[in-house]
């Protein structure tokens, strides 16, 4: 289904185009992307779909529900193309990776970050600190802190598996060529919309990434046609950065200025709402702004990097 059809069927129905009806088409189309292009080596199971459709991220899976696209308008352009902060930022990665270890199977990633949420109708801001322990080839169980509360995931079954793969074998295996990277992402995942949010997905998850594939990673997306700038874009840090994101998405990348070094993620979602009909009843808008503080491999959950 084209996003774009989806979105306009589910408001058919709404008198007015209230922004409560906005809030629930932009649930439903997220629900759509997430659904949609996430088959690879056989049926993924709901949990995994949802996990790859950003629902198992602190933002949704936790506390609140993601809101993909905007009212109107889209981003800004800043001085630079965005096609020119991926380039840097693959330029200084590609240099980074360079004689990176291989992690070990029966290792860990871990990964620890900060995040700010600010509560869109007062102003009211919040810091927040997630961990993730993530099994290196997926043979053992994995832990996801979120703001202090534990959830540990299971073994996959034989039919279930990851996309974008977390795995270090798995991850070797995709090309370091930025346009075999873009295709290979936009067959599997439909193209357009679906295929920015599964390089967020890359982004996003605790991996080691085997030399050149985090630089093939950044310059397949300066060709991702639409790519723009957001606005300057604080982390939970404080750390001043740029924004990258794709039309109609509120969901982006943050590079630091200057360095072009990768600090996180942005993006809006609604906690607390539930959908009645066609709209998202109650629940609070929110900004949240992450960054990434910590991160390394380690031999068992619970321990952290030196």
């Amino acid at each position: 289904m084209d996003e774009v059809t989806a979105l306009r069927e589910l408001e058919d129905d709404v008198p007015a185009l209230t922004g409560d009806a906005r809030a629930a088409a932009r649930t439903r189309l997220s629900e759509a992307i997430a659904k949609e292009g996430r088959r690879r080596a056989g049926v993924l199971s709901r949990r995994l779909v949802l996990r790859a459709g950003f629902a198992a991220t602190a933002a949704a899976a936790v506390t609140g529900t993601v809101v993909v696209a905007t009212d109107g308008g889209g981003p800004r352009m800043s001085a630079l193309s965005a096609a020119q902060v991926l380039d840097r930022a693959a330029d200084r990665y590609r240099a980074d990776g360079a004689g990176a270890p291989v992690p070990r199977d029966d290792q860990y990633l871990y990964a620890k970050e900060i995040y700010t949420r600010t509560i869109s109708k007062n102003g009211k801001r919040t810091t927040h600190m997630d961990e993730f322990w993530i099994s290196v080839d997926g043979s053992r169980p994995s832990r996801y802190v979120y703001d202090g509360r534990i959830k540990d995931e299971p073994l996959l079954s034989s039919h279930e598996t990851r996309w974008p793969p977390t795995e270090y074998a798995k991850l070797a295996e995709l090309p370091t060529d930025p346009d075999e990277l873009l295709e290979l992402f936009t067959r599997s995942s439909s193209g357009g919309i679906p295929t920015y949010m599964d390089f967020l997905m890359l982004m996003r998850d605790p991996r080691v990434m085997p030399p050149g594939l985090q630089a093939a990673a950044f310059e397949a997306l300066a060709k991702l046609p639409g790519i723009v700038l957001d606005d300057d874009e604080v982390d939970a840090l404080g750390r001043h950065g740029i924004g990258v994101t794709y039309p109609g998405m509120t969901i982006g990348l943050v590079f630091e200025q200057g360095t072009y070094a990768y600090l996180g993620l942005r993006l809006e979602g609604v906690r607390g709402a539930r959908t009645k009909g066609k709209a998202l009843v109650g629940g609070e808008k929110y900004i949240e702004v992450r960054g990434r503080v910590a991160s390394g491999v380690v031999d068992e959950i619970g321990r952290r990097p030196r």
